[in-house]
């Protein structure tokens, strides 16, 4: 009487590996871009928070002025910011803060730590409180 041997035949085996290596193929591009949208996102939102910061800070000083730095925001008691998005490093993206004439103007800048990988597209914001995608209060694009 011959035994039957249970088990799995290379062929079978090769089809499920085919089977997963082409969910694969297609999974990966989509979580790598709703990555990349989650980074632009968040750093839209960012972006607004740092417009409300900045205008509250400003109403808070005597003469009205805005921040120095992105720090002064964070060292404040209660702080308008936290301590992640005052370091200027937030979801993949760096933002860039710089005081206009005498305190009455300012921009930030935000641009992906690194391009197609962490975001595509760069934003700016001004006392407007417009969020633009460029790098400019005229949306100039990234370089």
């Amino acid at each position: 009487m011959r035994l039957r041997k249970r088990g799995f035949t290379l062929v079978e085996i090769m089809i499920v590996v085919a089977i997963i290596v082409l969910l694969a193929a297609i999974a990966i591009p989509n979580l790598l871009r709703a990555r990349l949208s989650a980074n632009e996102a968040t750093t839209i939102a960012a972006m607004r928070t740092l417009s409300t910061a900045m205008e509250s800070f400003r109403a808070a000083q005597s003469p009205p002025s805005y921040p120095a730095l992105l720090t002064d925001l964070n060292a404040t008691n209660p702080p308008y910011i936290d301590s992640v998005l005052a370091s200027g490093v937030k979801g993949g993206y760096n933002f860039t803060f710089a005081q206009g004439a005498s305190g009455t103007t300012y921009t930030v800048v935000a641009g992906p730590q690194t391009p197609n990988v962490t975001g595509v597209r760069s934003f700016f914001v001004d006392q407007s409180g417009v969020v633009r995608v460029g790098t400019s209060a005229t949306g100039t694009p990234i370089e």
